[in-house]
């Protein structure tokens, strides 16, 4: 063991390790890069997250680097969950800590995945309403704060997180609460690293105004902290909104307080095959008014891809070979919305075909809802990299989108389905890469950059269901007007003076790191 490990391991209850097995068990997250790091630690209180940020915290203060890079359960698809320094995992950190069933209150350590909290709320009869990975922790959902299934209804994590308790650069706990004029006038006259912080962060938004009222305007893009337009409000300060897509460059969030809602009602799908997009942006756009929990599209390329696994999706699909499916789930008022699809559908083209839920086709509505899965784990011929994925696109630009990927696809060679979250705006492209192609690097690059421009055309952002992490920035950080990008800078300064937060990631992300550390040695990893 090593000498950083061994002094650390004296310091904090958790461990640290360095073995080469570990380290490499922590190189990889969901994206496309393999990054391996000098240590991997498991802290298991909140007082040793505080001690290994002291730690570097001393380093930086002598000019020696030694980054920190939170990571929960590892499911970041840009890259922002692996460091070539110290990981600092939060898996030990997963207990629920209190509840209070009549205000609907919980708090929570920020490794606690979202599956363990909603198991622990149902007993109560209550759920955190995400549509994301189970296994995603609370804290990765603040960080990542990613479009999920349900935000086109639900309004996604942000809605439903009442405070965070947050370790900062320097190991000190910042413990946020919206400020009004004057707590934050008492606040900013105090010689703490918070009051600091709420001193800087209020000079930057007044010296800013009318950009951070630009950006607050501007809802759909994830680079750098756009949240600045939230942090402040009507002469109020709340430094939380700030940490909702950091991706771990400002603090370490350790606890959480949120607010839970009663369980949702007993849910129906309901599935229709198109084979115009025309006709299916009709059927979207009267099923989106109804207010469904989820409504997603699929291109039917990517159900006919999963019929070659051995899934029976012939009772969904029919004799559709080329087309759209669209999927819905209603969890309130069933009975009205399925009424109202049922009269919509009496104007639908013959070939359209209408599945309701009953007890004869849950099976095949359960296997079309794992079609995904399927989709994006088939390797033999190539791997589904994760490279433009959680793109904001606006509904009323996705025909014409359509028509610009086709052309993208021609130009490729290469197959693009597209597939999503209507009701959230949010949609995904997962074309096969060939990772021992001598060209494999050129290649992604070029459809990174490709998809960026065509994404922008059609009024999308890249980063608009989830921020840039490594691998988004390659695109983004040159894109970035020059005073959007030196607000971020000097937010991100505020809180981490030497750069020690997870420094490659976002603004801090260097494109030819990033494009060496694209991963060719194991394409056949499971990436959903």
């Amino acid at each position: 063991m090593g000498k950083i490990a061994r002094y650390l391991n004296q310091l904090i209850i958790g461990n640290v390790f360095d073995a080469p097995e570990i380290l490499d068990a922590y190189s990889t997250d969901r994206s496309i890069l393999k990054i391996k790091p000098k240590a991997v630690a498991l802290p298991e209180s909140t007082e040793d997250v505080q001690k290994l940020m002291r730690f570097c915290h001393q380093l930086a203060t002598k000019d020696i680097k030694f980054s920190a890079t939170v990571r929960g359960s590892g499911l970041d698809e840009m890259g922002a969950d692996i460091s070539n320094e110290l990981i600092i995992s939060t898996e030990k950190l997963n207990k629920l800590l209190e509840s209070d069933k009549r205000e609907r209150l919980v708090r929570v350590q920020a490794g606690i995945t979202l599956r363990e909290l909603n198991t622990a709320l149902s007993v109560n009869g209550l759920t955190i309403p995400i549509g994301g990975h189970e296994t995603e922790t609370i804290g990765g959902l603040i960080s990542n704060c990613p479009a999920d299934d349900y935000s086109g209804k639900y309004g996604g994590i942000m809605n439903y997180v009442e405070r965070i308790e947050v370790v900062l650069p320097n190991g000190d706990i910042l413990q946020t609460n919206r400020l009004g004029k004057r707590a934050l006038k008492q606040k900013i006259g105090e010689k703490t690293t918070d009051g600091s912080i709420y001193r800087k962060i209020d000079q930057v938004v007044k010296a800013n105004e009318p950009l951070v009222q630009e950006i607050r305007e501007n809802k759909n893009n994830s680079c750098g902290y756009p949240t600045i337009a939230r942090a402040h409000r009507k002469k109020s300060l709340d430094l939380m909104p700030l940490f909702f897509g950091a991706e771990g460059t400002l603090g370490i969030i350790t606890e959480v307080i949120l607010h839970a809602v009663p369980l949702l009602d007993k849910t129906k799908r309901v599935v229709a095959t198109f084979k115009d997009f025309e006709v299916a942006q009709r059927f979207l756009e009267l099923t989106n008014s109804l207010k469904p929990r989820e409504l997603n599209l699929y291109d039917m390329s990517i159900i006919k891809t999963v019929e070659e696994t051995g899934k029976q999706l012939g009772e969904i699909t029919g004799k559709l070979e080329t087309g759209f499916v669209v999927f819905a789930r209603f969890d309130r008022k069933n009975k009205s919305c399925i009424r109202k699809i049922l009269s919509i559908s009496k104007v639908l083209p013959r070939s359209t075909k209408l599945i309701i839920e009953s007890d004869k086709n849950k099976v095949s509505l359960n296997e079309l809802e794992n079609s995904i899965s399927s989709f994006l784990n088939q390797t033999k011929t190539g791997a589904r990299l994760p490279i433009v994925t959680d793109f904001y696109l606006p509904q009323k630009n996705l025909e014409n989108f359509l028509r610009d990927l086709e052309i993208l696809s021609k130009s490729l060679k290469t197959e693009l389905a597209l597939y999503g979250s209507y009701s959230a705006s949010n949609y995904n492209l997962r074309p096969k890469f060939d990772t021992e192609d001598e060209e494999y690097n050129k290649k992604i690059l070029a459809f990174l950059r490709a998809s960026a421009f065509i994404i922008k055309r059609q009024g999308g952002a890249l980063a608009g269901g989830s921020p840039e992490g490594r691998v988004k920035a390659i695109v983004t950080n040159t894109e970035m007007p020059e005073a959007e990008k030196n607000l971020y800078l000097e937010i991100k300064n505020i809180f981490d003076r030497y750069g020690i937060m997870n420094p490659a990631v976002k603004l801090g992300a260097d494109s030819q790191f990033t494009i060496r550390h694209f991963n060719t040695t194991n394409p056949d990893k499971i990436v959903v």
